[in-house]
């Protein structure tokens, strides 16, 4: 299996809104990737319901932690890479399983916790190399600074 190449997009929210943070698969947003997966499979609703995480929104503890699967508050074994565009996680969260070994992280076993019924085992899994997501990680800190984690 090949790697993906992540990075963590981070742009304010509006005119001088709060961070906003939106990963990017093989230079994608997870956002559009995730509209195009469930458009296709005909899920309802569909497209343009997710946005990225709000650090500031809700305390998940420091975001190289968060996606390194060890976020202080997520619910269960699972992480959330994307909250709902309203920017509330919790109203709207696409979840995936975020495991780290020394050289690969992969994100798998997505689920809309709020439809049980979605099948997601066609979307993904994504693997990284360990090294560059860690660099990806490394930038992101530097992008939002201590005050947002």
């Amino acid at each position: 299996m090949t790697s993906n190449d992540i990075r963590f997009d981070c742009r304010q929210r509006g005119d001088g809104g709060p961070l906003v943070i939106v990963p990017c698969i093989d230079g994608a947003p997870l956002t559009e990737l995730i509209d195009g997966f469930e458009i296709a499979a005909g899920m309802q609703p569909a497209g343009d319901a997710y946005g990225g995480l709000i650090p500031g929104f809700f305390r998940f503890g420091p975001m190289q932690d968060h996606f390194l699967g060890r976020s202080t508050n997520a619910m269960g074994p699972k992480t959330p890479v994307l909250g709902c565009e309203c920017g509330e996680w919790g109203c709207w969260p696409l979840m995936a399983r975020i495991t780290a070994t020394a050289d690969f992280v992969t994100w798998d076993a997505f689920e809309q916790p709020h439809r049980k019924a979605r099948d997601y085992v066609a979307f993904g899994p994504f693997q990284f190399d360990r090294h560059q997501y860690d660099d990806a990680l490394h930038t992101l800190n530097t992008a939002i600074g201590p005050d947002e984690t």
